[in-house]
């Protein structure tokens, strides 16, 4: 990073110029980050705790709340902190910091998300050989493969981003550093290098998109020649959940870059992007815990324990 010593910091942009709507949203995003916090560490916990969830799926399903947690908790206090005192100024080292956690744990989820994809498969297609496929040392290979993989990401993203020159006002038009409002604001004369990574991390994630709709073409198929409505519907809701979650993920964060980059960004290229850090991780736990009577369950347990 030579260009270190050239500039201190940036500017980040907040979503008005009013400080009482500036207050107002500090509150507001507040809320919703205390929110998703109760929410993925309700599951967090209770997955852990009650033995009956001791399975693949629940194990998947950990590790995505708790990306979930890192990933809202990088670009929101921040925004918040900033909301309440009118400064939005960050400093070169803690944009790229922010940069590094906010692409790993992006990569990460959307791993983790091909693997549930991955133990549906197997459960419905092969449910006799599920204990044997899914068993304990392959949950723990692929959910640290997404682990892994994603911090690999999120490095090369960050050293290639950074490796850039940065020049003029440095006002990242944005509330938080992403890699296309970065390169708005770059000065480099090529930015080849940074595309290249992009293409690189876009087949990767076309991969991922490839691996899960093929798992659901066989997971449908499947459940179709099921003789009974009703076991074709306990399937159905299985998987419901799961491919809910990736869509709403994979929407938001092709709007946030694939979109065609603009000098004078808008108010939806924000909100797009509040959709894409802050929406997966409230509705992941919607989702999971109000239409699975294991959750459900799973918390009369706790809630009976606490009492007692």
């Amino acid at each position: 990073m030579a260009n270190v010593t050239l500039v201190s910091g940036f500017l980040l942009k907040g979503f008005s110029e009013v400080l009482e709507l500036q207050v107002l949203h500090g509150v507001l995003f507040l809320v919703i980050y205390l929110t998703a916090l109760m929410c993925n560490f309700l599951i967090i916990t209770l997955i852990t705790l009650d033995l009956e969830l001791h399975t693949a799926m629940y194990f998947f399903l950990k590790n995505l709340s708790s990306f979930d947690v890192f990933l809202v908790s990088v670009p929101i206090p921040k925004f918040i902190v900033s909301s309440l005192t009118h400064n939005y100024s960050i400093s070169f080292l803690g944009c790229a910091f922010q940069l590094l956690l906010i692409t790993s744990f992006s990569a990460g989820e959307t791993f983790v998300l091909t693997a549930m994809s991955y133990d549906r498969y197997v459960a419905i297609c092969y449910p006799l050989h599920y204990g044997f496929i899914m068993n304990n040392n392959t949950c723990m290979l692929m959910a640290s493969a997404s682990w892994v993989i994603g911090a690999l990401f999120g490095g090369l993203y960050t050293a290639v981003t950074f490796s850039m020159s940065f020049c003029g006002l440095h006002v990242i038009p944005q509330f938080f550093c992403d890699i296309p409002s970065l390169l708005r604001v770059s000065c480099s004369e090529t930015q080849a290098v940074v595309y290249a990574s992009l293409g690189i991390g876009m087949c990767l994630g076309v991969s991922c998109f490839i691996c899960i709709t093929v798992s659901y073409i066989y997971i449908f198929s499947t459940v179709l020649k099921i003789p009974t409505t009703k076991g074709q519907s306990k399937a159905f809701s299985t998987c419901l959940p799961h491919l809910t979650v990736f869509t709403v993920f994979i929407i938001t964060a092709c709007f946030v870059y694939l979109k065609p980059s603009s000098n004078t960004p808008s108010v939806i290229d924000n909100l797009l992007s509040v959709l894409y850090t802050v929406l997966p991780p409230i509705l992941n736990p919607v989702i999971y815990s109000l239409r699975n009577k294991d959750m459900k369950q799973a918390l009369k347990r706790l809630l009976l324990k606490i009492c007692n």
